[in-house]
């Protein structure tokens, strides 16, 4: 009896136990395991970059370079001013930095090949051609006969810098909480701004700044800029002033009296005709040339084998000198430019009529050669003549036919 009530008194306590465990483990099946943090989780594990997103209305510097690059890479334009040299450089206007030598816009011609941009430039690579005409024959169109020819040299470069505006993100200003006042000795709050000047230190007077000082702030203020698109806005404004597509009519406004009468005279389908000058015709003794001309010939046309003849009509005025002088049929390379030049320094015996001179278009046509030192070849007396210290021979003209570049 005592060993039947024992027993039944503990089966309760076991059975409490056995619910008491069973509940514990129900308990930790049902808990999750703890979660990692987040960064022993991505350890080794690189953070995904956020682009920023673009400001409305701005433009991003790729987009700039790739703009630039599909409107002038591979194109072939004219530099308006026709400047010379292997370097130029131009300011973010688009004027020239220095003092480069202007050429014949017919030596002006730039093919970029490359582009590389800078914070604060643009860097045009390429090449310089020039045009040479090909109509010398009345039924040939010269403005459709004309070949382009490569005048930089195959290891050299045509660089074109310009100057751009550096954009400059405005700093955002941090608004600082202001911190509770620190009690004064009379009790009351003192604001931070009325602690910080009574403890300020004493600070010396301002002094004015250097005239060098601020002439470099106002020049860095001057050259730049919040706003990408106002610096690409200027930068296109600089391009257009350097380049042209095309012989348009602010090129020609820029170009000698010659050459105008020339494309006027292009585009009228008409030969130059100056108003109130006689005809040969109406004349009794035309105007003449008196002297030779001979112009000069340069280092492009020479090395490119350009030669041949060039057509122009001049006025020969009542004194005898040339007045106006228009290109009929051009032969290009710069060539051209000699030729009036020449033209100019040449003397005409004025037309007569009624025993009068007057003034008579008279055409001229100038030869352009090709020097060879062919015709320079040492002879048996040449070692004599060096030795006495007698002047060398001069070099003579070799073969005048054009040739192809």
């Amino acid at each position: 009896m005592q060993r039947f009530q024992r027993r039944d008194f503990l089966r309760p306590a076991a059975f409490s136990l056995v619910y008491f465990f069973a509940l514990i483990g129900e308990m930790g099946a049902a808990q999750p395991v703890f979660a990692q943090p987040a960064e022993s989780q991505t350890a080794g594990k690189p953070a995904a970059v956020v682009p920023p997103k673009p400001v409305p209305g701005e433009i991003s510097e790729s987009q700039i370079e790739d703009e630039l690059k599909a409107r002038l890479v591979g194109k072939m334009l004219y530099l308006r001013g026709g400047y010379l040299g292997e370097n130029l450089s131009f300011n973010q206007q688009g004027d020239p930095v220095g003092n480069p030598v202007k050429g014949s816009f017919t030596l002006g011609l730039i093919q970029v090949e490359r582009i590389h941009f800078t914070k604060r430039k643009v860097e045009l690579d390429g090449a310089r051609y020039a045009m040479h005409f090909l109509g010398a024959l009345p039924y040939e169109d010269p403005q459709k006969a004309v070949d382009e020819v490569r005048i930089t040299a195959r290891k050299k470069v045509q660089r074109i810098s310009i100057e751009r505006e550096l954009v400059v993100k405005p700093k955002k200003s941090k608004d600082h909480k202001e911190k509770p006042g620190k009690p004064s000795p009379t009790g009351t709050l003192s604001s931070p701004a009325t602690h910080a000047a009574t403890n300020a230190p004493e600070m010396p007077p301002p002094q004015a700044a250097s005239p060098a000082q601020s002439q470099d702030t106002h020049s860095e203020k001057a050259h730049s800029t919040p706003s990408p698109a106002a610096a690409h806005r200027l930068l296109d404004q600089a391009i257009d002033r350097i380049f042209s597509t095309s012989l348009d009519s602010s090129m020609r406004v820029a170009m000698p009296e010659f050459w105008q009468l020339y494309f006027t005279a292009q585009e009228s389908g008409k030969d130059f005709q100056p108003p109130g000058v006689l005809p040969r015709s109406a004349v009794d003794h035309p105007a003449r040339l008196v002297t030779s001309i001979a112009p000069d010939s340069n280092d492009f046309a020479q090395a490119n084998g350009i030669a041949g003849r060039a057509l122009y009509r001049v006025v020969i005025g009542a004194s005898g000198k040339p007045e106006e002088i228009a290109v009929m049929r051009p032969i290009g390379f710069g060539l051209d430019e000699s030729a009036v030049a020449a033209i100019r320094k040449a003397t005409f015996q004025p037309a007569m009529k009624g025993g009068q001179p007057v003034a008579q278009a008279l055409d001229l046509g100038v030869m352009f050669r090709i020097y060879s030192n062919r015709t320079a070849v040492a002879a048996p007396s040449a070692a004599p003549a060096a030795a006495t210290g007698q002047p060398k021979p001069p070099l003579l003209p070799g073969p005048y036919s054009a040739g192809q570049p």
